[in-house]
């Protein structure tokens, strides 16, 4: 009898080396035949499969979404420990976990997730629409863990769901970025994320703060003046004074 052949699996099989190649030389240069290659099968297979490259990409990033959800789902579980569901704390933070590119799995998602979306842009032929899809989708999951976490008294009542998860999202994305261009560490990045859930679930807060203070690199060109001698020194005020360090509510400015 001929063999049987999984054809969902072979779909996985030619998305999976789409993301492979373009982790590596850039979506741009991940065309058919390059993925035909990566793949170990002819190009003719993965034009059956994929009529277009734009069908290839977008399947692609379905599976790098479906991906970054899985791996969630079994963070947030992993963190809950008892066998049990998850507390809200939990999901959330292993979400907000998830989504920072601490390994080479989580590097692939951002750097082809955000490759895809700067090509969307300016080719109407790529579909940016299921992937906010799936973003929107997260955010919804987000807002629903805090209105379970209001409705336990764990999260406080003057907080607007929506409007949290929108945020931490928002800011997700952000630190994600930071930390891809170098500008922040995956240290600093969780930090700020620590910071941030220590707002939005109190009682946790001791658990989730870190005794650290990010370094500020010292201030270079000439010394101000001094004062001459025998001048009193003005003081400026308080808005003006400057310190040698700062809380982690500040590292957001060095996600920008």
């Amino acid at each position: 009898m001929p063999k049987r052949v999984d054809h969902e699996e072979r779909r996985r099989q030619i998305a999976d080396a789409l993301l492979r190649t373009a982790a590596t030389r850039g979506l741009h240069a991940a065309g058919m035949r390059e993925v035909a290659a990566e793949a170990g099968v002819s190009l003719r297979l993965v034009q059956y499969y994929f009529g277009t490259k734009e069908e290839l990409l977008l399947a692609a990033m379905q599976q790098l979404a479906a991906r970054f959800g899985a791996r969630a789902v079994a963070r947030f579980k992993e963190a809950s420990g008892s066998g049990g569901p998850a507390s809200p704390h939990e999901v959330i933070a292993a979400i907000l976990a998830e989504a920072l590119p601490a390994d080479d799995d989580r590097r692939t998602f951002h750097v082809v997730y955000t490759a895809y979306l700067a090509l969307s842009l300016t080719d109407p032929a790529l579909a940016i629409a299921p992937l906010v899809k799936n973003s929107d989708t997260v955010t919804g999951v987000v807002a629903a863990q805090l209105r379970a976490a209001q409705a336990a008294g764990d999260t406080p009542a003057g907080l607007d769901p929506d409007l949290e998860a929108f945020s931490l999202m928002a800011m997700s994305a952000g630190l994600a970025t930071s930390v891809l261009a170098g500008q922040s560490s995956i240290e600093q990045a969780q930090a700020v994320i620590d910071y941030h859930l220590g707002r939005l679930f109190p009682a946790s807060r001791p658990a989730l703060l870190r005794a650290w203070t990010l370094p500020i690199a010292p201030r270079q060109g000439p010394k101000p003046p001094t004062t001459a001698p025998g001048r009193p020194r003005r003081s400026r005020p308080p808005s003006q004074r400057g310190g040698r360090g700062f809380p982690l509510s500040a590292g957001l400015s060095r996600t920008g």
